[in-house]
Parts: structure tokens; sequence; C-alpha cells
């Protein structure tokens, strides 16, 4: 057995411990508690730090966009057909990229990363940790969640080309299109093989398959959620940059909000209301949020910032903190691996030096499997 003792323990699916350790054994969490109930074991000793939950980003792209390359090392938008459920972010993802490690020294233990925002449908995002040298041997979930995207990106992608879609109304047709299909697939036992309607078949039905729907405008987010509404979509609302306006629907809608990225400038139009107060805004309703780094977008090791910033905004700093540990992982559906320093779950554990939203702190320890890899 294991042990990270004499820290404050936020377990972030509890009260805080003042004082207290996490220990465990076998790569799993086996007990949490106060200091004066703590085991015997091999131990590290946290000195009055924070012991936290390694932090959890619900939707980035790192390693689809290797560090310091170009055209060859992006990989995350086959842009040559507006429909590629088949596509699988695993297939894309370079383990060897800089950015895992940069990552994990700043506390980012999992990511959730997957294709862009090109096509309407996209292919699927993968839940993995951040150490390791193959994706295989990393992964949490192979197939996550499903992406959609909404507004101006897949617009501007074939509008350029003058292809379908090139309007709003072409997008959320393609889309329905896409589902129709699969419906049917799913419904005729007799019927010939078509991978894009098998690999977007699992997003119908029983217990369906997450799916990650980009929308940044208001409008966007309403077309996404009538889609949802039609077919039975188990959604979250991804970047959500105008979800502060329309606050009270999204809270009658009660969905799931992954909020970002807000560190950055109104780089296009849909942007135009983008603040860092959204995430306040959505959390003070009652929404689950996550905040998000949309890597590279905001470099995966600043998703602690991330939150920082929303904290400043106005979010509560637990809530803030909670956006990138267990809201996230519950939001992307591996609660029950991350997220939060419970008993069965993940030993994915840090020792930061301060509270972990703090300007200067450091991640002094990092634990993945139960193994120190910082």
């Amino acid at each position: 057995m294991k042990i990270i003792k004499n820290g404050c323990v936020l377990t972030m699916d509890g009260d805080e411990i003042e004082n207290g350790f996490v220990a465990f054994e076998n790569g799993k969490i086996v007990a949490v508690g106060p200091m004066d109930g703590c085991p015997e074991g091999e131990s590290y000793d946290a000195n009055g730090g924070y012991i936290v939950p390694g932090l959890v980003d619900a939707h980035s792209h790192i390693g689809m966009w290797e560090d310091s390359l170009g055209s060859e090392g992006a990989d995350g938008n086959e842009d040559t057909d507006p429909i590629t459920p088949q596509l699988r972010a695993i297939d894309a993802i370079n383990p060897m990229d800089r950015a895992f490690s940069e990552a994990l020294a700043a506390g980012v233990t999992t990511v959730v990363t997957g294709p862009g925002s090109a096509n309407p449908i996209g292919g699927t995002f993968a839940a993995l940790k951040t150490y390791g040298r193959r994706v295989d041997d990393m992964l949490i979930k192979a197939e996550a969640a499903m992406k959609f995207a909404f507004g101006e990106n897949p617009k501007g992608t074939y509008g350029e080309k003058k292809q379908f879609p090139s309007t709003r109304m072409g997008t959320a047709a393609i889309i329905r299109e896409a589902l129709i299909k699969a419906e049917m697939y799913k419904d005729r036992e007799d019927h010939d093989f078509d991978f894009k309607s098998e690999s977007l078949a699992h997003c119908i039905g029983e217990e369906p398959m997450l799916v990650k729907a980009h929308a940044h405008r208001a409008d966007d987010i309403f077309t996404a959620l009538r889609i949802a509404r039609e077919f039975g979509l188990n959604m979250t609302i991804e970047h959500c940059t105008e979800g502060h306006l329309i606050a009270d629907i999204l809270k009658d809608e009660n969905v799931g909000v992954c909020v970002g990225p807000s560190l950055g400038d109104r780089g296009k139009p849909e942007l135009s209301n983008l603040t860092y107060e959204t995430a306040a805004v959505l959390s003070k309703q009652g929404l689950p949020v996550a905040i998000i780094t949309d890597h590279p977008e905001i470099p995966e090791k600043h998703l602690p910032l991330c939150a920082a910033l929303a904290a400043r905004a106005g979010m509560d700093r637990m809530e803030a903190l909670r956006a990138i540990t267990v809201n996230a992982a519950k939001l992307c559906g591996i609660a029950d691996r991350v997220g939060s320093l419970t008993v069965g779950k993940d030993a994915d554990i840090v020792v930061f030096d301060h509270f972990p939203l703090d300007f200067e702190a450091k991640a002094i320890a990092v634990f993945v499997n139960g193994e120190q890899k910082i």
C-alpha cells in the first residue's frame, strides 16, 4: 500500500479534509480520511499542500494537432466529407506530442480529445491518461463521445469548397439525414454493411453514446438541442460561448455544458460575446459545468488557469475546481474511473503547493494509476 499524507484533501465528492491522507494499491484508491486514521505503508509527505484528484479536460484536441508542427501534425479534420462518424481519435493521437508531458507536469492527468469542427459529424473522441507511450495503454474509453459541429466552422469549411452544406440549414439537414439513415439501418436486420450508419447508430437508442455538440452562438445551441430532442440524443454543449445569454433556457433543458476556450481573442463573429463570466452564470443556474481548453486553442497545461479565470469572474472557486475534475468526468461518462478521490477509482492524484487555482500553485507530485510520474 502507498499513501499520500499530511495534506489538505479535496476529494471533490465530499467535504474537505483539512489534514488527511489518500491510500492506494494496485493502481486504485483504497482509503481516504483524516490523519488520525492513516494506515501504515510507503508514503509521500504532502507537507501541508493540497491533495486533489488528477485534473480532467473534457474537451481537447491534444495529440491531434501536434506541438511545433504544421500540416504534418494536423490530423483532426478529415474535411473531404462532411459526415465522418466512422473516424476514431485513437487513430490520430500522437502520444509522443510533448504537450502530453507538459499537461502531466501541470496536474492534468486525463484528457478527452478528438476531431475538430470542420465536419457536421466528425468522429469519436477518446478519453485517455496523459502519461504513456502508446495510446492503447493510456485509454480510459476509446469511444467516449461522437463529435457534432454547428455554426461557422462547417459552414465555412464547405462553403469555401462550394459544397453542401454551406449554410446553417444545410448543416442541420445533413446531420438529420445521417441520423435518420442510422435509425433505419439499426431497425433493419437484413442490410448491407454501412460504416457510417453502423458508427452513428451507437448514438441512438438505449444507453446512447454521448454527443459533443460544438456550438458557440445561441441560435446554434438551440439547433443542437432541437436535434437532440428529435432523436433522443445524449448531448452536451461544447464551448457554449453565448450560454450566459440563455442561461435560464439551458437550465430548463438541464443540459451539461463544457465552457471554453475563454482565454483568447474574439477571432470570429460567433465569439463576439465571449466572456469569462459564462461559466459562473451557468454554474449559478445549477447546471453541470466543465471548463475546457480546446487545446491547442489554449495549451493543455493552462487548464488550471482557465478555471482560475472563471473563479475571478464570479464562479465559486470550488465549483471552478469541480469543473476541471469531477464535473468534467461526469459530463464525459468517465466518473467511475477519474475526477474525484473516491475509493475504487484510479489513483490519479496531484499534490499542489498552494490551492490549485492560485496563480502561484505548482504541481509538486503527480501520480497516475498509483505510480508517481512527477
